[in-house]
């Protein structure tokens, strides 16, 4: 994975705090509705407002395929994908 280590963990602290906030979302409840596990993860980031810090640092090394591997593996790492 592309993503340094420490912007990972940023990203997924950040979406973490979205999940316990927001009980009950997965990607389950999002393909239930229809809804892709894409749509899901970047729904999530968006909801962590990590837009333009992903801009004033990831985007400096990485791109958006980078990105969404490191969104698939924190999913993961979370238990709601």
């Amino acid at each position: 994975m592309k993503i340094k280590p420490e912007h990972y963990a940023y990203m997924r602290d950040a979406m973490a705090r979205v999940l316990k906030d927001n009980q009950g979302i997965s990607a389950a409840s999002y393909a239930a509705q229809g809804l892709t596990d894409r749509r899901f993860r970047w729904d999530l980031f968006w909801a962590a407002k990590l837009s333009q810090w992903v801009s004033d640092n990831v985007y400096k090394y990485a791109n958006d395929a980078h990105l969404d591997t490191a969104l698939r593996a924190i999913v993961k790492e979370l238990g709601v994908s």
